[in-house]
């Protein structure tokens, strides 16, 4: 039942407030002592006198309000006090001002609009508390979509470079260390993590393509014919074709598009010249130059990161972008190192995994 606390230090006046609350439905607790109304709680409205003895009604809602403080402060007063009474209206603690004497209508309906208000305000932070428990649950099914969508694309990724790795076996490995190289490139120029994570797809994808690129001519002992390096030069579109649908990839896809161009303008598919390159195939044409000399060969062995340092320096400008070049040669060897053990793992974990494996018996840990 709604509940209103009335004070009034002259009884009469108390009782008539007391009929008239009562008449219109309300559970109503009269005190004509202030400090003894300063002890009520469980009311949602309060109807308090302004000039009481010892303490006054702004006195008195300052103190209720401290173990009340969600109930509605109504005050009457006489014309004279007005002004003082004010000041507690416009220092936010009563909610409506009564004169004295009050007419009948004027009361009732502050009396009725006052219970109004506690609802709304009892209603809006009920509703507030549910949308905050709400926005959690779905902050919590959003962090698991995401992380199902993170480990699904990581599995489509690795089933897509292991697709490739079937057909052209330097592939993988070599993928994996460009990507976490170019990841390292982008962290030191201060990409954000999302960021970081399209330039490690698109570098770990750059290849894809090949995928389209006939096993003549991609398993070629020999040099390519010019004929033959037409039809290679198109694995950047064949790979942007293949995953620029996936809206979670389209991102990556353009680096796999752009990932032979060059900053002079020189290279393919298109020709692109600069920053019209995306930055991601930027970083990758760096790391995978890096990639290529450091690493062993059929022809040769992996020489010296201090080669591959010569290299990025003498083609700054040209070839590469001069200031990601920058960026490269700030990074200290013993990084590259570490990157490199981190695949060199990877890649002995898998061949540990397959290890003796035989047709129709697949290993525990694909099996799990």
């Amino acid at each position: 039942m709604d509940r209103i606390l009335v004070v009034d230090d002259d009884p009469l006046i108390l009782a008539a407030l007391s009929r008239i609350l009562q008449s219109e439905g309300y559970e109503v607790v009269t005190h004509t002592d202030p400090a003894q109304a300063a002890k009520e709680e469980g009311f949602q409205v309060v109807l308090t006198d302004f000039m009481m003895p010892l303490l006054n009604g702004v006195e008195l809602l300052r103190t209720l309000r401290e173990k009340n403080p969600r109930a509605v402060r109504l005050m009457l007063t006489a014309a004279a006090d007005f002004r003082t009474a004010s000041e507690a209206v416009n220092r936010g603690e009563v909610f409506r001002l009564l004169g004295k004497p009050w007419s009948l209508s004027e009361l009732t309906s502050a009396v009725r609009q006052a219970f109004e208000h506690f609802k709304l305000v009892e209603s809006n932070e009920r509703l507030t508390r549910e949308v905050a428990e709400k926005n959690a649950e779905l902050t919590t099914i959003n962090r698991d979509l995401e992380r199902m969508v993170v480990e699904r694309t990581n599995g489509l990724l690795d089933g897509l470079i292991s697709a490739l790795d079937y057909r052209d076996t330097e592939t993988q490995w070599h993928s994996r260390r460009v990507s976490l190289y170019s990841r390292r490139i982008g962290e030191e120029i201060g990409l954000t993590p999302t960021q970081l994570e399209v330039v490690e797809q698109g570098a770990l994808l750059h290849d894809i393509g090949k995928i389209g690129v006939s096993d003549t001519i991609l398993l070629k002992p020999g040099p390519l014919s010019p004929e033959e390096w037409v039809e290679m030069r198109k694995h950047p579109e064949y790979g942007y074709k293949i995953l620029a649908k996936m809206p979670y990839l389209h991102e990556a896809s353009l680096i796999v598009l752009h990932h032979q161009e060059r900053w002079d303008g020189k290279g393919y598919p298109q020709g692109l010249k600069g920053k019209d390159i995306v930055i991601g195939a930027r970083i990758f044409a760096i790391a995978d130059t890096v990639d290529a000399i450091t690493s062993d060969r059929p022809y040769r062995k992996g020489r010296p990161m201090s080669v591959a340092r010569d290299e990025i320096k003498r083609c700054s400008g040209t070839q590469f972008d001069p200031e990601l070049s920058e960026a490269f040669l700030r990074i200290p060897d013993a990084e590259w190192q570490r990157i490199r053990k981190k695949v060199e793992d990877m890649e002995n974990a898998e061949n540990a995994l397959w290890a003796g494996f035989t047709p129709g018996k697949v290993p525990n840990r694909v099996a799990s």
